[in-house]
């Protein structure tokens, strides 16, 4: 993508009253508006707050919001052109229930309040391989730390990547912790009895992976 276009969509996310893009200073500070607040303040009702982290283009953000209008849906990521995609998709669809916030996943504790959020979805994330890069890897000890703070205390978690890799790793963390594991496949579209919303909505990677043979890979579980 170009810079000029870059440019274009983020002039245009400022104008999106879905779309939230708080300094770094704001947040770090704690004086994000919403923080403790999304229910009352921003979706004006009180139904379950999910999130998205590392949303891309929000393809996924906006699928689960299209499937389930009880529902409040809120996808993270540090890139704004991208998201630019769904968060655009949902104003033109009338989706009222889907916002996009652009900041960094290490400060979601941050943009939301204590046990605020229901539910967390992490789709195909980078694995972060490298050993120096374990720090980065999304669902390393600290950042499940940092997930349980905002969860509420029956809170669930979803991992679906198509990293054989970031799945073991996953699986072998969470019952090494003592993490409750819900549901674990290495291959959901290989299997039947996955869940709806794991096979039902597909990002764009995720359809060229698909074409090519890759496995999918899904759990879900709790943080104790």
């Amino acid at each position: 993508m170009g810079s000029k276009n870059k440019l274009k969509r983020f002039r245009e996310n400022e104008s999106f009253e879905n779309v939230f893009q708080p300094t770094r200073e704001e947040v770090v500070s704690d004086s994000f508006p919403l923080k403790g607040k999304w229910n009352t303040d921003f979706f004006k009702n009180v139904h379950p707050i999910v999130l998205e982290l590392g949303c891309g283009k929000g393809e996924y953000s906006v699928g689960l919001a299209e499937k389930y209008p009880q529902k409040n849906f809120i996808g993270i990521d540090i890139k704004g052109a991208r998201f630019w995609r769904g968060a655009k998709t949902a104003i033109e669809s009338g989706h009222n229930n889907v916002a996009f916030v652009r900041t960094q996943i290490e400060l979601i504790n941050h943009i939301f309040g204590e046990k605020e959020v229901d539910e967390i979805w992490i789709t195909f994330p980078d694995p972060q391989i490298k050993y120096k890069r374990t720090k980065h890897r999304m669902t390393n000890s600290e950042f499940l730390k940092l997930y349980k703070g905002i969860l509420k205390p029956d809170g669930i978690m979803n991992l679906k990547t198509d990293s054989e890799f970031m799945h073991g790793y996953t699986l072998g963390l969470l019952h090494g912790e003592g993490h409750e594991v819900l549901y674990a496949n290495h291959n959901v579209y290989n299997n039947h009895g996955a869940p709806e919303e794991v096979t039902g909505i597909q990002t764009f990677y995720e359809k060229q992976y698909l074409e090519i043979n890759k496995a999918i890979t899904y759990i879900r579980f709790k943080i104790k």
